[in-house]
């Protein structure tokens, strides 16, 4: 998030400013309104902070140049002066590209951190060390903000919350629960657990899916390129010459002719339909309901994404469960973490509104939603009965990844098998098709 200063003067004449954090300066503005009409304060500027790279001299010393963050040109001046330095040049830098932050660098953070606390390393002496050992240029900023507003005494959301582009809004909502809770450790190795767990499963998803698609995609492409372009060629010069051409090669002839005439038409009703289905179902509320309520329902991939749902529910479930009363929140955030906006949608509107209106207990409720497996419920349930509701969600998670995974890898050789056999019979098409046209014989006398 950017930060913002606010100047202002108060309905009584007293000069106000305030430093804040908003997406962009049009959210900034809208917030500073809305704040403005409801305590009758007039706003003067709204300064958004930013990077101004500087050359500066002290002495005799040569020149040297650097970077610092501020609200204005002036106030960097005035910083440096007052170091006792000599301002050559000042200048806004206009493309402050920070670069991104790989997941796998983010994991290391969480899991370091973790283990770090487990050897009884204050907190702030771990970020220390992972501050010198960090080479990822945006990582080390987050890192020294997150260390600047510990110091300055914010609370753990307002710490971390502003670096969920960093983090992801999932992990950066755990650090901030873990900065409260009383086993800041044990939070820490649960993100770290769930964003490996999240990383491998989306890794192993695109070796099942995306590049058998892109590998079924371009053998179609190549397909259709043989048959509207290459074939034609060879086919055309035996009806010059007047040969009956065989029923295989006469219909593929036909075929490239039919292609050849209606490219564009074809082209654009597979585009069309597809695009809007990926608008519809990425990126509309409806949609993405659909899509989940729908996708778990899918033979054998629909089983894996629907149990490992459950593992993430589980899983996040036991690292917040306090084990007083019945932990609405917790429950409500294991279901915006479990990555399906129908069970969210079940656990929310369904299991968590029985609890607080009807006060049915959470085997009930968590019934109710139909969302769960029989596994799920009956392992919860005996988890309530016994005492041991957080170690049984535990013991649920582990149970999911370890069949998740094993099915993961049976799924990845289905697919594989069939894109196996898509790309043979292909060839064999290929093949009989030009082996047909290569043993046209020429009429005699030609």
């Amino acid at each position: 998030m950017a930060e913002f200063r606010l100047t202002a003067v108060s309905a009584k004449g007293k000069k106000i400013k305030s430093e804040f954090e908003a997406d962009s300066k049009k959210k900034a503005k809208k917030r500073v309104e809305k704040l403005s009409r409801k305590n009758g304060f007039k706003v003067q500027s709204i300064d958004k902070k930013e990077t101004y790279k500087y050359k500066v001299q002290k002495g005799a010393k040569d020149p040297v140049t650097g970077e610092q963050e501020a609200y204005s040109k002036e106030e960097v001046e005035k910083a440096l002066v007052k170091l006792g330095y000599k301002v050559i040049r000042i200048n806004k830098k206009w493309f402050d590209f920070k670069g991104g932050v790989p997941q796998s660098e983010v994991v290391t953070f969480i899991s370091l951190s973790a283990d770090l606390l487990n050897q009884q390393l204050s907190f702030d002496e771990i970020l220390d060390l992972l501050y010198e050992d960090t080479t990822n240029k945006r990582m080390r900023e987050t890192i020294s903000t997150i260390q600047k507003d510990l110091k300055d005494g914010k609370e753990g959301d307002e710490v971390y919350g502003k670096h969920k582009d960093v983090f992801g809004e999932f992990a950066a909502y755990m650090l901030s629960v873990a900065s409260t809770s009383g086993n800041m450790a044990q939070v820490f190795e649960s993100t770290a657990k769930f964003l490996e767990r999240d990383a491998e499963f989306k890794k192993n998803l695109r070796r099942s899916l995306l590049m058998p698609a892109i590998t079924v995609l371009a053998t179609i492409g190549v397909i259709l390129f043989y048959v509207g372009y290459i074939f034609p060629a060879t086919a055309e010069a035996f009806v010059d010459m007047g040969i009956e051409l065989p029923p295989m090669t006469a219909a593929t002839l036909e075929l490239s002719y039919w292609l050849q005439a209606n490219w564009i038409i074809l082209t654009l009703s597979f585009v069309i339909p597809i695009t809007a289905a990926w608008y519809y179902l990425t990126q509309t509320p409806q949609g993405q309901l659909w899509k989940d309520k729908n996708i778990i329902k899918i033979p054998v991939i629909g089983d894996l994404l629907h149990k490992t749902s459950i593992e993430i529910f589980a899983r996040v479930f036991y690292t917040l469960y306090s084990g007083s009363g019945q932990n609405i929140e917790v429950i409500k955030i294991a279901a915006e973490a479990c990555r399906n906006k129908y069970m969210e949608k079940q656990i929310k509107e369904v299991a968590i509104k029985m609890m607080l209106k009807e006060g049915a207990g959470l085997i009930e409720s968590l019934k109710a939603t139909e969302v769960f497996t029989d596994t799920a419920i009956s392992r919860f349930k005996l988890g309530a009965e016994s005492g041991a509701l957080k170690k049984n969600a535990k013991q649920l998670a582990q149970y999911y990844e370890t069949q998740t995974t094993y099915k993961m890898e049976t799924v990845i050789d289905m697919v594989s098998l069939g894109v196996n056999l898509f790309i043979m019979i292909a060839l064999i098409a290929i093949t009989i098709v030009s082996a047909e046209s290569a043993l046209i014989k020429p009429k005699s006398g030609m």
